[in-house]
């Protein structure tokens, strides 16, 4: 299988943060949400995007924030994209893209055929696609759930923006997703994890051995 970029999402130290560059990825995740095991303080994600090689892309996960939230963070981190992962509207995705200056990813949620029309809302307005699976109503956090979603939902669709793969991920089959689905690109966090926000240097290595 031809290489396939790798965002890995929810780094949180400086050794996790580490051992996702070296193995590859192309994508490091930050997450400013604070149901999330994986949330990280303004202070931390600072001293953690400052130490990411040029060449990686650093991304801000975020959830429904408001423009104080997103000032904040923008002022704050040095980042190169926004992943908008809530209930955000076209219109919000749109101006949140237009005010802050950064690619946006908008993370979409499939849980039936009916939820394959939203990617062509989004794609609309986004710069890429996180095709995600959608959290059970009630769920706390809208993903790194840990569970994938039926990847031939995605059989046929054609996307008209980059776009990425999400949703319970695992070093085990990850590669029989993407070649399902015909990711060029995939995003992993609870997959490479030995507990909620304890990434595991051994996962992520055999993460990206079964994309590689």
């Amino acid at each position: 299988m031809p290489d396939i970029q790798v965002k890995i999402c929810g780094l949180s130290t400086p050794e996790q943060m580490r051992w996702a560059v070296e193995a590859g990825a192309g994508y490091v995740g930050l997450v400013f949400f604070a149901k999330s095991p994986r949330n990280v303080s303004l202070a931390t994600a600072r001293a953690l995007a400052v130490e990411v090689p040029p060449g990686v892309a650093k991304v801000a996960l975020v959830v429904d924030a408001d423009d104080a939230t997103l000032d904040a963070i923008l002022t704050e981190v040095p980042v190169d994209m926004l992943q908008l992962h809530g209930a955000e509207s076209p219109e919000r995705v749109a101006e949140i893209r237009t005010r802050s200056g950064l690619p946006v990813m908008k993370a979409v949620g499939i849980s039936g055929p009916e939820d394959i029309a939203r990617l062509d809302v989004y794609s609309a307005v986004a710069d890429q696609i996180l095709v995600d699976a959608k959290p059970p109503k009630g769920a706390e956090v809208p993903g790194g759930m840990g569970v994938p979603f039926d990847w031939t939902l995605l059989t046929g669709y054609h996307f008209s923006r980059p776009w990425m793969l999400a949703g319970g991920l695992t070093p085990r089959n990850v590669a029989l997703a993407a070649r399902l689905t015909g990711a060029r690109q995939v995003d992993v966090s609870s997959g490479v994890e030995s507990a909620p926000g304890v990434k595991d240097e051994a996962l992520i290595r055999a993460f990206m051995a079964a994309v590689a």
